[in-house]
Formats: structure tokens, sequence, C-alpha cells
């Protein structure tokens, strides 16, 4: 499984070749930064730790800028795990980004949702409320009976566990899953994806290679330099070197 951090910029549309409407959401993913690696030997499992955003150092705590001091990264606002059986290639500090994916990919985005404040049970749960609003009702947007006196007048009301009733909406973690990827823009490491995914616009995401719809690829990491090609690039007559 592939993945990476990023965030949401917003929805726009593209046209395909037949011109037809496309109703996409563009995604900042990347560049993201390896600050660890999870093997079976020392934590049981595979995974790679990846980090993004940029912040100052006085915002983190000591364990914070421990990790990424060790990694040799920059300091990062997020960082999450990528469950991953392929770790070949990836070492610390190495710089990973939107070309992982490819056009027509199928993906799972995850985030907090937008939060709604406090609603009732109509627009959080879509009760229907009263049949109608004329004749003297007194039921209107209400949840109606919550619970039963099973013991007759005077016992305790007893509320069914589970019970739909009035509350928080929103600002709750949700998984899109099985999204298309339509077009990819590694240069900027944008990706666009068809139809909405959770979140407001800047809201962290984490975005994987679907679950149900699984991809056998290797990480796509920048090439190392080797001792030949810096020799090459050092004596090359555009060296900055050569030229000072």
């Amino acid at each position: 499984m592939l993945g990476l951090i990023g965030k949401k910029l917003g929805m726009t549309q593209i046209f395909d070749e037949e011109g037809k409407q496309i109703p996409v959401t563009v995604l900042e993913v990347g560049p993201c930064y390896v600050t660890a690696l999870r093997t079976p030997d020392t934590d049981g499992y595979k995974a790679v730790q990846l980090s993004y955003s940029e912040t100052k150092e006085k915002k983190l705590t000591k364990a914070d800028l421990g990790r990424f001091k060790k990694a040799g990264t920059p300091n990062f606002t997020y960082t999450r795990e990528i469950r991953t059986e392929n770790l070949e290639g990836l070492q610390l500090g190495q710089q990973v980004g939107a070309d992982n994916f490819e056009a027509g990919d199928w993906i799972d985005v995850q985030g907090i949702s937008v939060g709604r404040g406090f609603q009732g049970v109509v627009k959080r749960h879509h009760f229907k409320g009263a049949q109608t609003m004329s004749h003297g009702t007194k039921m209107g947007r209400e949840p109606g009976s919550v619970g039963s006196r099973a013991g007759g007048v005077g016992c305790r009301k007893n509320t069914p566990k589970g019970k739909r009733m009035p509350g928080r909406m929103g600002n709750e973690q949700v998984t899109v899953q099985n999204v298309k990827v339509v077009r990819v823009d590694s240069v900027n490491n944008l990706l666009l994806v068809r139809g909405a995914v959770p979140g407001p616009e800047n809201r962290c995401l984490v975005v994987r290679t679907a679950l149900k719809r699984p991809v056998n690829r290797n990480w796509k990491v920048p090439a190392a330099k080797t001792e030949s090609s810096t020799t090459q690039e050092a004596s090359s007559p555009d060296s900055p070197e050569k030229n000072s």
C-alpha cells in the first residue's frame, strides 16, 4: 500500500476527451519526508512514517524535534504512518511526492469532516418531524418519545442505548473509499480526484491506495547520487564551482 499526507485545496471541473464535464477535488499531496521506518524486527509490523507541512521549532515538543533531528529533516506539523509491505528503497530523510500515484488509480481519502455544531434530530439523523405543522400540533422538529417507564408512574425513564438524539454533528474522522484519480501533476505535487472528499479547504488529509483495489507498485523516491555522477557534475563546464 502506498500513501501520502496532503491537504484539500478546493473543487473545480475539467473536461475529458469527449467533452464531458468531470467534477474534481484538487489535493496537494507532498512533498512528504520519511521520518521513521517500522520493521517487524523492531516494531512487529511494516510501515513508513511520513511528515508534511513545515513549521516552526517552537510549536513542537522535544520528542518531535528529536525525531526530526534523527531523520535529518526540517520540522513538520503533520506526521502519519502508512502501513506498507514494501519498504524497498525508502530511507530516512527521503522525499516522496505525487508521482507515486498515476491517473486511473483508486485511492482511499481519510480526513476530518466539516463541523456543523449542535444540531437537532431532523438535520442530524434525518427525522421527518411532525407530519403536518397545522391543526395545533406541538411536535414540530422535536425527537418525540425517548424512553419508557416500564414500571409505571414514578419509575425512572429507561432510554435505550444508542437512541438517536440531538448533539454535535460533524468534525469526525471520515474515510471515503474507491476515489478515482483523474489527473496527476507530479511537478506541483497535485492530484485531481473525481468527486468530493471529507473536510474543509486546507485541512490535512491522508491519501492511500484503495484497500479494496490494491496495486502492486514500488515507492518512487529520488535517485541517489553516486560518486561518479557527482564527479561528472563537478567537472562539467556549466558547473558553478568551475565557473567561480
